[in-house]
């Protein structure tokens, strides 16, 4: 009885103690709740500060163009052609192309209505000389040229200049001459076949100087001038003033120096005076000739292999050689019954000259040159 009046007195104070107990215990579990509700909320929206980097840079890439992407698309937008109206076509054209499409149309021969030219163009191709020079002597009209403005070393084609001036100075060609130390190659080292004490007449040196382009016998000619071979170069440079031949030049009257020059279109001039002269016309286009040297026969014959044939007509001819100046091969010829000056300069390999002017003459022959209109390509 005691202890239940004790224990119902304490119930008065316990109650109020066991309900706020009961309350705090309450509110805990319900903010517990709370906690863990919101908690379990983050974790299933906001990820880690790398994987949420990661995902912006996905998606700004998918968004928004990089910077190199933008700036390709500026570039196409500026400069695409804008779109024609309906029933156009789209037509996107650069500056260049629109300034090149507004250029004329050149006069060039269509393909198919060519004609010969294709053939023309081969035959012009197959000539082999650097310098290449074709004059129809009667009308003086250029059938064909290449780079024939070019002042270049002439080798011994100056043996032709030699020989003018030799026939015009009236000299006695019968008179002996004698081969001397004086009259040796020390510049490019030629050989000769006539030896030093060989005694010729002076008509027999200026043959075998234009036949077989001895030096010795041109030295010799030039040598044994009256004043001696500087008199000589004086007259050369002189008679080349008197032909019209403005841009040559001679310095010795073999060809051995490189500084003996001229141009096509002078040597033209030259070949037309040799002609005129039946002394030069006879020794350029000997086949052969025997002289008596040093107690014997020696039997010379011309450097220019078409003297032989005998359906060439060639009225005045003349090779040369030297490093400087390349192969080179001048002849005045009958083509269809016309003269016709060739001029071949610096062509390479010993028979390119012998095969360039018989590739020139078929051409004159079937009229595959142009009349007066030079550089015909």
């Amino acid at each position: 009885m005691i202890f239940l009046s004790h224990f119902s007195s304490r119930r008065t104070w316990l109650a109020p103690v066991l309900c706020l107990t009961l309350g705090l215990s309450g509110f805990q579990a319900s903010a517990q709740d709370t906690i863990e509700s919101i908690t379990n909320g983050a974790s299933t929206t906001k990820k880690s500060p790398a994987a949420t980097q990661t995902k912006q840079k996905a998606a700004a890439s998918t968004t928004a163009p990089s910077p190199a992407t933008k700036k390709k698309t500026d570039s196409t937008a500026k400069t695409a052609a804008p779109v024609k109206k309906t029933g156009q076509a789209t037509k996107t054209q650069s500056p260049a192309a629109s300034k090149a499409a507004a250029v004329k149309p050149s006069n060039a021969p269509r393909a198919h209505n060519a004609g010969a030219v294709p053939a023309k163009v081969a035959s012009y191709a197959a000539l082999r000389s650097n310098v290449v020079y074709v004059q129809d002597l009667s009308s003086n009209a250029v059938l064909y040229s290449r780079n024939d403005d070019v002042t270049r070393p002439i080798a011994s084609i100056t043996k032709l200049m030699t020989a003018v001036v030799l026939v015009d100075a009236n000299l006695n060609m019968n008179e002996i001459i004698e081969v001397t130390q004086d009259d040796v190659d020390v510049v490019k080292h030629s050989r000769s076949r006539l030896s030093v004490g060989t005694k010729l007449s002076r008509a027999d040196m200026l043959h075998l100087a234009l036949m077989s382009s001895e030096n010795r016998a041109a030295s010799a000619l030039g040598r044994t001038y009256p004043g001696g071979t500087a008199a000589f170069v004086s007259a050369m440079n002189a008679k080349a003033q008197e032909l019209g031949m403005d841009r040559s030049q001679f310095v010795e009257p073999t060809g051995l120096s490189s500084a003996n020059v001229s141009t096509p279109r002078d040597l033209v001039k030259l070949m037309q005076a040799a002609v005129s002269r039946p002394a030069i016309h006879r020794y350029t286009t000997d086949d052969q000739y025997e002289v008596r040297t040093s107690g014997r026969t020696t039997i010379f014959r011309n450097t220019n292999a078409l003297i032989s044939k005998p359906d060439w007509d060639i009225k005045v001819s003349k090779t040369g050689y030297i490093n400087e100046a390349g192969q080179c091969l001048v002849m005045v010829a009958r083509i269809n019954n016309r003269d016709t000056a060739i001029v071949l300069l610096n062509a390479e390999g010993k028979f390119t000259r012998i095969g360039d002017a018989v590739r020139i003459r078929q051409m004159v022959q079937r009229q595959e040159v142009a009349s007066a209109t030079p550089n015909v390509l």
